[in-house]
């Protein structure tokens, strides 16, 4: 008999159908697809929600080149997990700079502080990127970000599977100079495709629009099209306005019908720190599963030689048994 976790589910609540209709309707009626009243009303609510300011982008590369563009790393260093998907190392690589792969810890498969100031003195980055793995944030985050401001470094959180995660009352993506977050088709909250920047940084905002958009209105940087349409800043509307509640219904799930199955082998997240739950983590390679966060690690698939053996451990020993998005109603 499948459980109400074991049926796979994407993120969107069709009681929303009716209400995503009527917004759509609103842009064929204003005959302006893009560039209008829905992409400021979407990144009001996600700024509202996140506590900074957002900027939508058609994609998370769109928000990650963005903020390397801004900390200027083109003919620099960056410092990278290796254990992330390979959109990580390939932005920092399309924003002209080489990505250095650090290790991960085991008890949470996120960077830490100790391996990126080894990392920052022997290599003097220009960036750091750190993942927010399977949908906890870093436990190490507020250490890293207190190491990257001391240093001079850049610190871009990818968030991409970070929706709706918070640590001692504040969001991903707010510890570092910017967040980068995806909302492809899995992701706990999605548009199909896109993303959006985060930043208290206002200058890096002002940067992130023109860079989206050609450079546009002065052209006084670099930018291509990472705009996104009007149609899709509706659903990421109605999608926001959801996601305490999937967050809620994916805890629920974890605590009662998955923690006392992997009572021995799950990842224990720290005090105060609530988990977006795009994945639930256990360290046991053998158990039913949707598979791994990630199967190889970059460092791997790149063929760099590099010695990251608790990345190396991370991929062989842990699993993700389901938890989806909601109870299939």
């Amino acid at each position: 008999m499948t459980t109400a976790f074991e049926q796979f589910a994407i993120g969107f609540d069709h009681r929303d159908r009716e209400r995503l209709h009527a917004l759509w309707d609103t842009v064929l009626d204003s005959e302006r697809w893009s560039e209008g009243p829905l992409t400021t009303d979407f990144e009001a609510a996600w700024s509202a929600y996140h506590g900074a300011d957002a900027v939508a982008m058609s994609s998370w590369s769109g928000a990650a080149l963005a903020a390397l563009e801004f900390a200027g790393v083109r003919g620099g260093k960056v410092i990278v997990p290796s254990n992330t998907f390979m959109a990580t190392p390939l932005a920092v690589q399309a924003a002209g700079a080489q990505p250095v792969f650090a290790d991960c810890r085991r008890e949470d498969l996120c960077l830490g502080v100790d391996e990126i100031a080894r990392l920052i003195e022997a290599h003097r980055p220009r960036a750091v990127v750190v993942v927010h793995i399977g949908g906890h944030i870093a436990f190490e985050i507020e250490q890293i970000a207190a190491l990257c401001r001391h240093e001079g470094v850049f610190l871009l959180e990818d968030c991409a599977h970070a929706h709706g995660a918070a640590f001692h009352g504040r969001r991903a993506g707010t510890w570092g100079d910017a967040g980068a977050y995806s909302l492809y088709a899995t992701k706990t909250i999605s548009t199909g495709e896109g993303g959006v920047l985060v930043t208290e940084n206002p200058e890096l905002a002002a940067f992130a629009r023109g860079f989206r958009n050609y450079g546009k209105p002065d052209h006084a940087q670099a930018g291509l099209n990472f705009r996104i349409s009007e149609f899709t800043a509706a659903l990421g509307l109605v999608q926001i306005e959801r996601l305490d509640e999937i967050v809620a219904y994916k805890n629920r799930i974890a605590a009662e019908e998955l923690d006392p199955q992997y009572v021995n082998s799950r990842l224990e997240l720290p005090a105060e720190m609530v988990s977006g739950r795009y994945k639930y983590i256990v360290f046991d390679p053998h158990v039913r599963s949707t598979g791994r966060v990630y199967e190889q690690p970059c460092h791997r698939i790149l063929s760099t030689g590099d010695v990251l053996p608790n990345t190396d451990w991370v991929a062989a020993n842990h699993s993700c048994p389901p938890l989806y998005y909601r109870d299939g109603r």
